[in-house]
């Protein structure tokens, strides 16, 4: 006797909902403080992760932010101007401006203009940028956070 065979194309199901085509829903969803709390965080360094509620960090980051700026101002250090001439100035500019309402106090108050003079004017621009960009990171840390990626 012959086993019955039987065609599998024909007993094939076909489920509609899996031939539909959806946008995974995100792992981590944009909320609006993943929004505020690195630009505040930019504008004030540490204020994204006292906004967040963690203040040691917070505290911590304005501190050394704040210190690592007047050290780059008390060595005369030079605070760049936004321009589009050479490309270490514009880098220059991109890491001093990171250190958000210190860079624009610094510029109304006429600071940082003194050309370099010595070494370590040398040495206090690089602590200005360092300072920035710093604190860059400090705001993208904040972001994480306030996403919900970072404990």
């Amino acid at each position: 006797m012959a086993k019955p065979t039987t065609d599998k194309t024909t007993d094939k199901k076909t489920d509609k909902s899996k031939n539909t085509i959806s946008a995974p829903e995100p792992e981590y969803p944009l909320t609006t403080m993943a929004v505020v709390a690195p630009l505040v965080g930019w504008l004030i360094p540490g204020g994204g992760h006292i906004l967040l509620k963690r203040y040691g960090r917070g505290i911590l980051l304005l501190v050394s932010v704040v210190a690592m700026f007047l050290i780059g101002l008390g060595m005369q250090g030079r605070i760049y101007k936004p321009n589009g001439g050479d490309i270490l100035d514009i880098l220059g500019f991109v890491g001093d401006v990171g250190s958000g309402a210190l860079y624009f106090l610094a510029r109304i108050m006429d600071w940082g203009n003194a050309m370099a003079a010595n070494a370590a004017a040398d040495y206090g621009k690089t602590f200005l940028i360092v300072a920035g960009l710093l604190n860059f990171i400090a705001a993208a840390d904040a972001h994480h956070i306030a996403l919900g990626k970072k404990p």
